[in-house]
């Protein structure tokens, strides 16, 4: 029965969690700083939207495929986990879609002829007729949205049925989690799985200097929106995105939002929350019921540091001072709709490093 401890408590590290102890054969601890219910600038999950917008390219697809039927499943089958479906409009900027693609695009969610068409059911272009001006093409399908509030809590007590024991702590090194195991230390620790995201940049063992985070600044209001929508770029700054999602069972409607790679900064920006809001209710005018910002009744302003990574997401095993630790971490914006595909690769590593000799 393997030892695992995963270090962090975001929606990679409990999903990694959840589907490890499925199979009711390993020893489960999961240790972070942070755990559902708080809400900090280091931990990126509570300020997720979070829906399903397809953002990975045809060749790195994989992850997104995998978590597509679960969540698709989850909102059909089980209201407890706080999601439900909800109308995605995807509609791109001015001249043909390639053209809109930039540092801060979302990689493949814009493209011309996109992979994903295949995995909505509904999936269809719009007409020229169902588009404004600015707006040289798009699409629509039904996708989900996560409300996180319930989400994550949902997650841990799938994990805590499981027998998965849940701690509270600080690491400084990777090789620190494995005093952290709930059956203590006259067992060794075989596996650490680090989904520490953003703090993988300065956890001692790891500090990946390719990690960065990316500034997303929000609002929330209690105005709910009759279909979710993101527009690649805006007019107001080169890392300002587009977009409404509500979530489910009471979350509020998110209102973004900014792409600001590097930026560290934790409080709102009043002029940048004024232009989140003057976009939302030009885009989506039943928002507010056709009253403008003053028509928006607001729960929050706040900011979440997506955990990106130059390169892409980490997802491999390697050996730290004699144990194996499988990383997975740099999800960037889109931790939550790649979260399921990704922790099936967590335990295939896993297994892999199982049934490897012993050295």
């Amino acid at each position: 029965m393997p030892n695992i401890v995963v270090v962090g408590a975001g929606v990679s590290g409990l999903t990694s969690a959840y589907l490890l102890s499925k199979n009711g054969a390993n020893t489960i601890t999961v240790v972070a700083k942070h755990m559902p219910g708080d809400y900090d600038i280091e931990y990126a999950s509570p300020w997720a939207g979070a829906n399903v917008l397809p953002m990975a390219t045809k060749a790195s697809s994989r992850w997104e495929r995998q978590t597509w039927p679960e969540l698709k499943r989850l909102a059909e089958e089980v209201p407890e986990a706080g999601i439900h479906k909800m109308i995605a409009g995807v509609p791109a900027g001015e001249g043909p879609r390639e053209a809109t693609q930039g540092e801060y695009a979302f990689d493949g969610l814009f493209k011309e002829n996109p992979w994903y068409k295949t995995l909505f059911e509904d999936f269809r272009e719009l007409s020229k007729d169902e588009l404004s001006r600015d707006v040289a093409s798009g699409a629509e399908f039904t996708s989900v949205c996560i409300n996180t509030m319930l989400y994550l809590p949902w997650l841990v007590g799938k994990c805590r049925a499981n027998g998965v024991v849940f701690k509270r702590g600080v690491l400084k090194h990777i090789s620190e989690a494995a005093a952290w195991s709930h059956a203590g230390g006259s067992k060794k620790v075989d596996f650490v799985i680090n989904t520490t995201g953003l703090m993988a940049s300065r956890l001692g063992g790891v500090a990946d200097q390719d990690v960065v985070p990316v500034r997303g600044q929000i609002v929330v209001v209690r105005n709910e929106a009759p279909y979710m929508v993101t527009k690649s770029g805006t007019d107001d700054a080169e890392d300002e995105v587009f977009y409404i999602m509500t979530r489910a069972a009471g979350g509020g409607t998110i209102l973004g939002g900014t792409y600001q790679k590097g930026q560290w900064e934790s409080q709102p920006d009043p002029n940048i929350a004024m232009r989140i809001m003057k976009r939302a209710v030009e885009m989506v005018p039943e928002l507010a019921d056709g009253k403008g910002v003053q028509g928006l009744d607001i729960v929050r302003h706040g900011v979440g540091l997506r955990p990106y990574r130059n390169g892409g997401v980490r997802l491999e095993k390697e050996r730290i001072e004699g144990t194996w630790v499988v990383h997975n971490y740099g999800h960037a914006g889109w931790g939550y709709q790649g979260s399921y595909g990704c922790a099936e690769r967590v335990v295939e590593l896993v297994d892999e490093a199982s049934n490897q000799p012993k050295l």
